[in-house]
């Protein structure tokens, strides 16, 4: 059995680093793709993980399917096309350590997976499945998610969701909107930014916003909301935990954090179940995953940067948390 299959972009970020002698900008290439990202941070805890997806048979795509094998994620999910090309990201982080995106998808081979492509008995021997939006923006491919979330159902895993909005991506607001509901309609795990509940509630509040989600989606088990510099907050039944951040001044690039933060949260619920969390327990997971997300913000890129469980664990007791 592997014990987390996720389905959606797999893609090169290419990362601003700075100038060339000659004044230019300078991009890395890094491995990337949230759902992919969240895999990356299982594999390394120790968590057999596989992702469902599609690549360009080019460069790019031969790539990445190498990087995601080097990590121990099972790739024979992963759907290779020779018309369409990998889907390619670059992302320029701000003064202020916004980020902002372009990409090369139109069309991008991640948005072409059908759904006689999907890999059904993954999917029906996982105990979680994964998704976000990405994957959901044009037809062919929210069929191909859609049925994914539906045969891993019936299998008995549980459903995770991650937004992971990228609006520019959407032909409207309202489109992208109508699909977030359907994913937190139908998942068991919700991650969401603080940005993103604000967007789906048009609550400013993180907390509120998290009060009113779960008031609308009662099927969702367990929310996680991150709040970049001011934490994180969990909400569980009739409890609401939250987490301070744990900052680094060495901080150079936040793309995959949340990523991150998600595969360990999924970690801790291999582990503990839904069915009796704590307070101390939602709080131990918090700042794992916090300690774990603040760690990769020091490294380029998000795939090959996780770390290690004794990196997060020293990071956890190093630092004070709670709130």
């Amino acid at each position: 059995m592997v014990e987390v299959v996720a389905l959606g972009e797999l893609l090169i970020d290419f990362v601003s680093c700075g100038k060339s002698a000659q004044g230019n900008g300078l991009f890395e290439a890094c491995p990337g793709g949230a759902p992919c990202n969240v895999l990356a941070m299982l594999s390394r805890l120790g968590r057999k993980t596989a992702f469902i997806g599609k690549l360009g048979d080019d460069m790019f795509g031969q790539r990445l399917k190498k990087a995601v094998e080097e990590l121990g994620i099972d790739t024979r999910g992963i759907v290779f096309d020779r018309s369409v090309s990998t889907t390619l990201a670059f992302v320029d982080t701000g003064a202020g350590g916004e980020r902002s995106f372009a990409f090369c998808r139109k069309p991008g081979a991640d948005m072409m997976l059908r759904q006689e492509e999907l890999d059904k008995t993954l999917l029906e021997n996982c105990r979680i499945f994964h998704f976000g939006t990405l994957s959901m923006t044009h037809t062919g491919v929210r069929e191909a998610t859609r049925a994914a979330a539906d045969i891993a159902l019936r299998s008995g895993a549980l459903i995770s969701f991650d937004p992971n909005l990228r609006p520019p991506l959407w032909d409207s607001t309202a489109e992208a909107k109508a699909q977030i509901e359907w994913g937190c309609a139908h998942c068991d795990i919700l991650k969401i930014s603080d940005d993103e509940a604000e967007f789906l509630t048009g609550i400013t509040s993180a907390k509120e916003a998290g009060m009113a989600i779960r008031g609308r989606f009662p099927n969702i088990g367990l929310i996680f909301i991150t709040c970049g510099r001011n934490g994180s907050i969990a909400l569980y039944r009739d409890l609401v935990v939250c987490a301070e951040a744990f900052r680094f001044p060495n901080t150079i690039d936040t793309t995959g954090a949340g990523d991150t933060f998600c595969g360990c949260c999924l970690d801790a619920v291999l582990g503990e179940g839904l069915g009796n969390l704590t307070i101390e327990k939602i709080l131990k997971m918090l700042r794992f995953a916090s300690a774990a997300a603040g760690i990769v913000t020091t490294r380029k890129g998000a795939l090959s940067a996780m770390p290690e469980r004794h990196e997060i664990l020293e990071c956890v007791k190093s630092a004070p948390g709670g709130c």
